[in-house]
C-alpha cells in the first residue's frame, strides 16, 4: 500500500462513519480509528530490507493529526453540483490541457465543467445552470463519492 492509497482510506474511513479499521497483510498493517475526538490515528509496521538482503520489521509508526474546523461559510445562496456518479474526479481533458473551468468563471448550461472517469469511461459532466464558479470542492484526479459536491455556483 502506498501513501496515496492509506490518505484515500482515511478520507474513506472519516465519511463513513466507522470507528476503526484494521487492515493485515503479509508484512504490512495498518489500523485507522477514528472514534478518538478530533484525531485520526494511523498505525503501520513497515518492512525495511538490510543490506543483508533480508526483510526486517520496524517498530510500530503512529501519526496523529489534529482535525482543525474549517470556517463555517454560508452556500444557501450558491447552487451546488453534485457528482452524478462515483469515479475520478478530473478538471481537465488531459494533464497538458487546459482546465475547463476556474475560480470565477462564468458558465454556460451544457458546458463541460469536468470528468469523471469510472471503469475506464470518461463522463463529461455538464452544468445544469448558467452562472460562476465559486468554488471547486474536489482536488483533481481525487475520488468522489455519488451525490458529492463538486463546483459552488454562483447563479445568473
Amino acid at each position: 500500500m502506498d501513501i496515496k492509497q492509506i490518505q484515500d482510506l482515511i478520507r474513506f474511513v472519516s465519511k463513513s462513519g466507522v470507528n476503526e479499521v484494521s487492515i493485515e497483510q503479509q508484512d504490512f498493517k495498518i489500523t485507522i480509528k477514528t472514534n478518538q475526538p478530533q484525531n485520526t490515528v494511523v498505525t503501520t509496521n513497515i518492512p525495511v530490507a538490510e543490506n543483508t538482503g533480508t526483510a526486517v520489521t520496524m517498530p510500530s509508526i503512529t501519526v496523529t493529526t489534529p482535525v482543525v474546523a474549517a470556517p463555517v461559510e454560508d452556500t444557501s445562496k450558491y447552487i451546488i453540483i453534485k457528482s452524478p456518479m462515483i469515479g475520478t474526479f478530473y478538471r481537465s481533458a488531459a494533464p497538458e490541457k487546459p482546465l475547463f473551468v476556474n475560480i470565477g468563471d462564468e458558465i454556460k448550461s451544457g458546458q463541460v465543467l469536468c470528468i469523471i472517469e469510472a471503469m475506464k469511461l470518461f463522463n463529461e459532466i455538464e452544468a445544469e445552470v448558467s452562472g460562476r464558479i465559486v468554488k471547486v470542492l474536489v482536488d483533481n484526479a481525487s475520488p468522489v463519492e455519488y451525490d458529492q459536491p463538486l463546483f459552488l455556483v454562483e447563479p445568473a
